[in-house]
């Protein structure tokens, strides 16, 4: 009698399914607290006198809570300042600390405004000025001025010549007879020098 192989199907026993591999559990990130309760917890863990600077802040962050977003440090960064300029810390060479609640209010830029005196009950203040200097008030009995009328300017110093060049005025009367130069015509270029004559041998040996 044959054996049966048990990998064999035969149509009578079904093959049982693959078992699968279990689905790795999510992983679970821990929820951070919004950045300025971070930030005021660790200044109040780390409790240093003179403030706490943007490393020590950040170390105890990550040691408290591990895991971080990947831009801690810019995130960090923009919740210290938003916070300093809101007033909740207060930043001294470079550390930070909360603000003191008996240190009395920092002064604003510029001169303080004066006190305006109290005004009375009842009192409804003027309506603004305009702007520009008030028209003059006329008398309604005075005669109407006559209209202004308009003066030529003034001549200008000199000698009342227009500016620029004259134009050409054509000549009259009848034209200057043109003298005609006779001979060969001069070349161009200055004329060469006339030379003195040298006197021959046999006048120098008559003499």
């Amino acid at each position: 009698m044959a054996t049966e192989d048990p990998k064999t199907n035969n149509g009578n026993n079904p093959v049982p399914a693959p078992e699968q591999a279990p689905a790795p559990a999510p992983v679970v990130v821990p929820t951070l607290p919004p950045y300025p309760e971070l930030i005021m917890a660790a200044i109040e863990s780390l409790n240093e006198q003179n403030g706490s600077n943007k490393s020590s802040i950040s170390r105890q962050i990550e040691a408290t809570y591990g895991n971080l977003p990947p831009a801690h440090s810019t995130l960090l960064t923009h919740h210290l300042n938003r916070m300093k300029a809101t007033g909740q810390l207060v930043l001294l060479k470079n550390n930070y600390m909360k603000p003191d609640p008996n240190a009395p209010p920092r002064r604003g830029r510029g001169r303080p405004p004066k006190p305006k005196p109290a005004l009375p009950a009842g009192y409804v203040p003027p309506p603004p000025r305009p702007r520009g200097r008030p028209p003059k008030s006329k008398d309604p009995l005075a005669p109407a001025a006559p209209p202004k009328r308009k003066e030529a300017p003034p001549p200008s110093a000199g000698s009342g010549r227009k500016r620029g060049r004259p134009p050409k005025m054509p000549k009259t009367g009848a034209a200057a007879p043109v003298a005609v130069p006779t001979g060969p015509p001069r070349g161009r270029g200055r004329p060469p020098k006339v030379k003195p004559p040298v006197p021959s041998a046999a006048t120098t040996v008559g003499a």
